[in-house]
């Protein structure tokens, strides 16, 4: 009985490591391509609302495309929802964010979880102003 009320005490301290905690929508290839001839530096996200590292970066991500609207395209692709367009980018691990240029071009990879401060970076190496 001890066991089994450590146990829950447990998994309810940890459950906020788990939520979401933001809910940037997953965008479209059609959204995606849309950013891309923008002319602004774009970062697509590639993960899965499941996915623990990928929940730990949805609030940065939110977080970033709100402050960079207008400036840089922040997206996020649940890869389980579109397969189609994980394929097409040749995720294979999540989570992997893809940087572009205002051109289009994709200038840095990166899999794995990454920082506000990281992000922020690599989207002014792409060309955020």
């Amino acid at each position: 009985m001890r066991l089994l009320f450590i146990s829950i005490v447990a998994l309810t301290l940890m459950q906020p490591a788990f939520s979401l905690g933001a809910d940037l929508p997953s965008a479209t290839e059609k959204t995606i391509l849309a950013a891309l001839s923008s002319g602004r530096p774009t970062v697509v996200d590639f993960g899965a609302r499941s996915c623990i590292p990928c929940k730990k970066m949805a609030p940065i991500l939110e977080s970033l495309a709100g402050e960079y609207r207008g400036r840089a395209g922040v997206l996020f692709i649940d890869v389980h929802e579109d397969q189609a367009t994980a394929r097409k980018f040749r995720i294979q691990m999540i989570p992997t964010q893809i940087f572009f240029d205002p051109e289009g071009k994709e200038v840095k990879r990166h899999i794995g979880f990454l920082d506000k401060p990281e992000i922020v970076k690599e989207l002014q190496g792409a060309g955020l102003k």
